[in-house]
């Protein structure tokens, strides 16, 4: 049986403090305490800019031995836009990327054995940044060819038309995950499994997003549940109690914005995926605390 590991989208929102965090934690205490309640966390804000690497240092030197992060690629290799619309004619293209590609890995091999899976988080890409699915794969291919091995990478797409054995067959041969997002606009990971074998390598990368606007709509703090996805959540769990009959290690993080209150999400999937394994099996990767 494979070890689940189970997070939030980052640590640092201030309005979780009394629900989650205790009251009066500082926010350079809240990745101590939240490495007491989770064995792992997405580190969300290396999308907007590669981290100092004090910074990352610090990260480390905060959590416990056995504790991951996992990071997404910085938005300048996978965006490359000056606003909301991606530049599909620098994305993955090595005298634009290449540079900042470097620097970023470097800066995270600070985290030693507590580094997890990076993500390369892909916006959705019209006609013009990408005219076909084949296009982004020829550059995805090379670009994943260059990379270190000595990392765990995964992939994430949010063109729906995309998803198929063209993709999925050359992240298999690299060894790169398929990131299981749950958003909005794109069909549920369950139902995509159902039409693909969506395993990858030996682990598998879930998301739980939502839909911001519907959140947002509904709370201006991210304190408490605002929306029931009971159902979705359950359908969540049979699908990552499968795969860790498989034998696959599923990482799973929640957002604010998937119902209102991240550690809260995780922690119902974490319960769920718990309650449909085996007796015997072994703790789900959270500290007593959690």
């Amino acid at each position: 049986m494979s070890k689940f590991h189970f997070g939030t989208s980052s640590w640092s929102e201030k309005s979780w403090v009394g629900p989650f965090y205790p009251a009066g934690t500082k926010p350079i205490e809240m990745l101590t305490y939240y490495a007491t309640q989770f064995d792992c966390v997405e580190a969300d804000n290396t999308y907007y800019r590669i981290p100092a690497r004090a910074l990352v240092q610090g990260w480390r030197e905060r959590t416990p031995d056995g504790f991951t992060f996992a990071a997404k690629f910085p938005r300048s290799i996978v965006h490359c836009g000056a606003g909301e619309r991606p530049d599909g004619s620098k994305v993955l293209v090595p005298e634009h990327v290449g540079p900042d590609v470097d620097r970023f890995l470097d800066v995270m091999s600070e985290l030693g054995p507590r580094a997890g899976p990076l993500v390369l988080q892909f916006p959705y890409f019209n006609q013009t940044a990408f005219g076909s699915a084949g296009l982004f794969l020829d550059r995805l291919a090379p670009f994943l060819e260059r990379l270190p091995q000595k990392w765990r990478y995964a992939v994430e797409v949010r063109n729906k038309n995309w998803i198929g054995a063209p993709l999925l067959d050359l992240l298999r041969a690299h060894r790169v995950a398929f990131v299981l997002v749950d958003i909005a606009y794109m069909p549920h990971p369950a139902d995509l499994a159902q039409q693909h074998d969506l395993v990858t390598t030996d682990f598998t990368y879930a998301r739980l997003i939502g839909d911001r606007k519907a959140v947002d709509a509904l709370t201006e703090t991210y304190d408490r549940i605002v929306i029931d996805r009971g159902e979705s959540i359950r359908r969540w769990a049979t699908l990552l109690g499968e795969y860790r009959v498989r034998g696959i290690d599923p990482f799973a993080f929640a957002n604010n914005h998937y119902a209102g209150h991240g550690p809260e999400t995780i922690r119902e999937l974490g319960k769920l995926v718990k309650a449909g394994m085996p007796p015997a099996s072994e703790d789900l990767g959270q500290s007593p605390g959690g």
